[in-house]
């Protein structure tokens, strides 16, 4: 059976001469890899359609021993990564951590609108880049079952004290009254910026946010360190877009 969805292509691997193996981030389906035949001629209306990073919409059947993509229509390329090797790295980490957290044969329209709204930033080059990263990562996270638990204290349901405390091993928040030695020391204003981050409605809102770049550091180190914790792969990608942003 034949199935129209929009997707972006977040993987992509040459097969023999000129076919494509990708995976696709879909709407319908989640992730679903999917052959694309003679995808590197040319001379194929699906050449660009199907590339890294291409969104569109595709048309995809189950052959006999896996899917394939038997037409493909662009809607956004984003062509701008390309542009500038940070971006494009940091792009490349997202993609790698919707491959870790999506699902297969789940709708996944909010995990698509993450990281199409984290591209489009990147493109337009007008937020800062800490923000789109920590924001992708704690949102993906939640969208991966991996929610932490920052409504209140975990010991005592306070909800606000001035600093709190971000237990990265169990996942959870500690008002100053209830410490642990081995939580981080967290600005009540990074966790405000997570509960924005993971409470908000709109997907693409999740961004709209400010801090003291002494609080943006804070909150890039809760996120990444907490997701490497839950993320059971290596995270090249990541590993390479640090080695740009120190300019090592």
């Amino acid at each position: 059976m034949q199935t129209k969805t929009k997707g972006l292509i977040i993987r992509e691997q040459t097969i023999g001469e000129s076919d494509r193996l990708v995976t696709l981030l879909s709407e319908d389906l989640g992730l679903v890899k999917a052959f694309v035949r003679r995808a590197k001629s040319i001379k194929s209306q699906n050449l660009s359609a199907t590339s890294l990073f291409a969104y569109g919409e595709f048309s995809i059947y189950r052959g006999r021993d896996a899917y394939v993509i038997d037409n493909a229509v662009p809607i956004e390329v984003f062509f701008e990564l390309r542009q500038d090797i940070e971006r494009l790295a940091l792009a490349q980490y997202f993609a790698q951590l919707t491959y870790y957290l999506g699902s297969e044969e789940q709708p996944s329209h909010e995990m698509l609108r993450v990281i199409l709204n984290a591209l489009h930033l990147l493109c337009k080059g007008k937020r800062n880049v800490k923000i789109i990263k920590a924001a992708v990562e704690m949102r993906m996270l939640c969208l991966g079952g991996y929610m932490p638990n920052i409504l209140a204290c975990y010991r005592c349901g306070e909800y606000e004290s001035d600093p709190m405390f971000f237990d990265i091993e169990e996942g959870c928040i500690y008002c100053k009254n209830c410490f642990r030695n081995n939580a981080v020391t967290a600005p009540l204003g990074v966790i405000t910026a997570i509960r924005f981050i993971c409470l908000s409605n709109d997907i693409s809102r999740i961004f709209s946010f400010s801090l003291s770049e002494e609080n943006l550091e804070i909150l890039s180190s809760i996120c990444e360190k907490y997701l490497i914790s839950r993320v059971d792969g290596k995270l090249t990608t990541l590993e390479f877009y640090k080695s740009l942003s120190l300019g090592e």
